[in-house]
């Protein structure tokens, strides 16, 4: 059996290999050995500048630059620095931070666009900063520096630095000869070697912990130190040659080799988890967890890129990986491998020259062939050439076709991963991520680094093939793209906001209100207005228009929302920014709005109320006003003034009736602060009615009468409140008297009841023969005179009033009874 894909293998020690290959060739091949080059993990881009150590000519102007590249040597952008930096690190979201010595920490862009800038000290200010690390921890991207007084300082997180300074570390005097960030369970700690001794720093601490780790050579001194990217695995190289690999807390030592390598090494980085690259000239050797060693001879000076799975190698002509075999590659084509994996592999190659050995290998796997199919579907992931793997989902594809009930989905799912690595591998978007690396940022972080580089159409084509939901997907990449078009914006606004209108349409999750604020925060005002004009929500549309300055849009958005709080938020809001007279000139051209904020004022601030009347007078609302004002109980002081006041708003609007009102209200309330003086009773706030009732009550006709022809009483009324003013008062003969004096505009049915009420049945039988005459028999039987009732009844020949009479009979009525039986029969033999 042929075994396939070995030639780039390297054993290291025993059933364990590595391979290094090619991802991309440089179109223009550049010298390394003059230059610092900083590397951003997860496939990131590269930051090149000129090694201030080496003498150069410089041409152009001079300053410091930094030169951004793709991972496939593509220039991106530059950044021209004011002065030289001290550190350049990438962030964990592909932001260059370049450390001056002055502590300043400034941010990039992989374009080239300044985003931030904070400061790690005063000290460092002063003191200055000699060296800095960029790292990786729990809260994203962190900053140590060491400044030239030996101290050092760190910040956790570049997006909200906090400057935590750490212990003094005694009797440094120099610069140490090594030191490194480790950052494990949420604590970040610096690992600082000072010649042969070890201190372990952490702001919790006040001292410096003192390190003791297991060299085979006591006497060596640290010169050179390399964390892991999981923090979990560092590795030590000491003046003697030596390397140490151990756990990060230095309490178990992995393994101990002699590198055979006297001087330093140029760059001591990681390669995956499992192994650790030493960077020599002409040498790159490899050195395993467990002490196997390989070395791999170098015609220039490389760089290497630490990775969860692997290194990446830089040279000036290519870019390649160097990674442990996975597992699962190593069973299926390791010579003499007997995993099923590898007779699919090789069932399916036969198959495909239609070789009937192909059979014969089906059957040594057919018990395993479900275990064979996944092998080589996990295989295919690792694989970076697309022969190989195709090689392996062939495979996959033909065993799972003996298989009936094996699930497709991981088949499936591989091959829609493999599509989106390969797609973003490309030159063009040059991101060589390995599918572990995938699964370790996740799809949405995939999405992100491609929005990062403007790949807007790539990241919604891998959103719809993965068939992510569109609030996850598609719509949040619409949206930055938005962001991004809104803030380059230079040609006319009416096609930026129809361009981005017709892309974005109604797609779920996206707000036009945040693109109209980022492209009034790039300082497109009229851009951001008619972006809003698109969106759908008027709560979202109205307050942004009124931060943008545009009053009236924004009531005119509120009026046609119909919605009423959103019309007074706006009114409100234009209130308190402008001068009265402009606001209620703007107001008045919309009915609604001013009709909402005359209301608002009738219950919240009349005096501006006035003015509105007072502007489009409107003097029958003005005077409606000023008789509210009249009525409150705080302005019992001013009540005359708001009167005449009220008088002269209805004779401006010549309404002669309410004006006239006015000017009687005016005297009555004259005569009643008189009354109050001279009976020592509130009279005033009464209307007249109750005026001349409260006057009777007292007993004050001639008073009562004076007021009654001063302001035209009708006699009914009048009647009536003396009648009830009588009664209250129990002055029967009085009343008498009163209903002698001349005929009653009333009748006298209100005697009767005035007095039955009171039960004055003896007073009551006075007025009842005065009654209407259709009314006696009602009246008669009200006071219990059932005799006359009914005689009463038989001279108006009611028949039906009769029997309603002798139904209020009682035993000792038997005489009205009969008489009733009388008056009955007579009247029905008249008939």
């Amino acid at each position: 059996m042929s075994v396939l894909l070995t030639a780039d293998w390297c054993s290291v020690g025993r059933d364990e290999y590595y391979r290094k290959f090619e991802i991309y060739k440089w179109e223009d091949s550049f010298s390394m050995e003059n230059v610092i080059m900083t590397s951003c993990s997860y496939g990131g881009p590269l930051a090149v500048r000129r090694d201030p150590k080496k003498l150069v000519q410089v041409q152009g102007s001079g300053k410091p630059s930094i030169a951004i590249y793709t991972a496939a040597g593509s220039f991106l952008s530059s950044i021209l620095l004011t002065k030289p930096v001290t550190e350049v690190g990438w962030s964990s979201t592909e932001d260059l931070l370049c450390i001056e010595d002055d502590g300043s920490v400034l941010r990039y862009d992989i374009f080239g666009n300044h985003q931030h800038t904070f400061s790690m000290c005063d000290e460092a200010r002063v003191t200055k900063v000699i060296e800095a690390k960029v790292f990786t921890c729990a809260g994203g991207t962190g900053v140590a520096i060491l400044t030239s007084s030996y101290r050092f300082f760190l910040v956790n997180s570049v997006t909200s630095p906090k400057t935590r300074p750490m212990p003094e570390i005694p009797g440094l005097n120099a610069p140490p000869s090594s030191w490194g960030v480790i950052a494990e369970d949420r604590q970040t700690k610096i690992l600082v070697a000072k010649e042969r001794e070890l201190h372990l720093l952490s702001h919790n601490d006040s001292r410096p912990v003192p390190v003791v780790v297991d060299f085979s050579d006591r006497l060596s001194s640290v010169v050179e130190m390399a964390v892991s990217l999981n923090n979990r695995q560092i590795a030590l190289f000491t003046d003697k040659g030596r390397l140490w690999i151990g756990s990060s807390d230095l309490r178990s030592k992995y393994c101990e080799i002699d590198t055979s390598h006297a001087f330093r090494p140029l760059q001591l980085a990681w390669c995956g988890s499992d192994g650790v690259v030493g960077v020599w000239d002409g040498t790159l050797l490899l050195v395993t967890t467990k002490g196997d060693t390989l070395t791999y001879p170098c015609d220039s000076k490389v760089h290497i890129v630490a990775e969860t799975d692997c290194a990446r190698v830089i040279t000036s002509s290519s870019h390649e990986i160097l990674q442990s075999v996975p597992s699962v590659v190593q069973k299926i084509l390791r010579i003499n491998s007997v995993d099923p994996g590898l007779y699919l592999l090789e069932a399916s190659r036969q198959f495909q020259r239609r070789n009937h050995t192909a059979d014969e290998y089906i059957r040594l796997v057919k018990d395993n062939l479900p275990l064979a199919v996944d092998n080589c579907i996990e295989a295919a992931g690792y694989e970076f050439s697309h022969d190989n793997q195709k090689m392996f989902i062939r495979a996959a594809q033909f065993g799972k076709g003996f298989v009936p009930d094996l699930d497709p989905e991981p088949y499936v799912k591989m091959c829609r991963v493999l599509r989106v690595l390969n797609a973003v591998r490309d030159h063009k978007v040059s991101l060589p991520i390995t599918n572990i690396q995938l699964k370790k940022m996740t799809i949405v972080g995939l999405l992100e680094r491609l929005v990062r580089r403007r790949h807007y159409y790539m990241a919604i084509q891998i959103c719809k093939h993965l068939k992510l939901p569109p609030a996850e997907g598609s719509s949040r990449i619409l949206a930055e793209w938005a962001f991004y078009k809104v803030a380059q914006a230079k040609q006319d606004r009416e096609q930026v906001a129809r361009e981005i209108a017709s892309k974005l349409g109604k797609a779920p999750g996206i707000s036009y209100k945040d693109i109209a604020l980022r492209a009034n925060h790039c300082g497109h005002k009229l851009l951001a207005i008619r972006l809003m004009d698109y969106e759908p929500r008027a709560r979202e549309q109205v307050p942004l228009l009124l931060d943008l300055g545009e009053e009236v849009p924004a009531l005119m958005k509120a009026m046609e929302s119909g919605d009423t709080d959103l019309i007074y938020f706006v009114l409100l809001r234009m209130h308190a920014k402008m001068p009265l007279a402009d606001f209620y000139l703007k107001i008045r051209n919309y009915p609604l709005a001013q009709s909402l904020y005359i209301k608002y004022s009738y219950e919240n601030n009349s005096k501006e109320l006035h003015d509105i009347h007072d502007q489009e007078s409107n003097y029958n609302a003005q005077a409606a006003l000023h008789l509210k004002d009249a009525y409150l109980p705080k302005n019992s002081g001013t009540r005359e003034a708001s009167l005449a006041a009220a008088r002269q708003s209805y004779k401006n609007a010549r309404n002669d009736f309410l004006a006239a009102a006015c000017d009687e209200q005016l005297r009555l309330l004259k005569i009643q602060r008189t009354l109050e003086d001279k009976f020592g009773r509130e009279f005033l706030g009464h209307s007249l009615h109750d005026t001349i009732e409260m006057l009777l009550t007292l007993k004050e006709v001639k008073v009562a009468e004076s007021l009654r022809n001063e302001f035209k009483v009708p006699d009914r009324r009048y009647w009536w409140l003396r009648i009830l003013a009588h009664a209250r008062n129990g002055e029967w003969e009085q009343l008498e008297k009163f209903s002698k004096e001349k005929r009653s505009p009333i009748g006298y049915e209100p005697f009767v009841d005035v007095c039955f009420e009171r039960n004055e049945i003896a007073e009551a039988q006075k007025y009842v023969s005065r009654v209407r005459e259709d009314l006696k028999v009602k009246y008669y039987t009200k006071i219990g005179m059932l005799k006359q009732a009914a005689q009463t009844a038989f001279e108006q020949k009611d028949t039906q009033a009769l029997r309603t009479i002798q139904s209020k009979c009682g035993s000792a009525e038997r005489d009205v009874i009969e008489q009733i039986n009388t008056y009955l029969a007579q009247l029905s033999s008249r008939k």
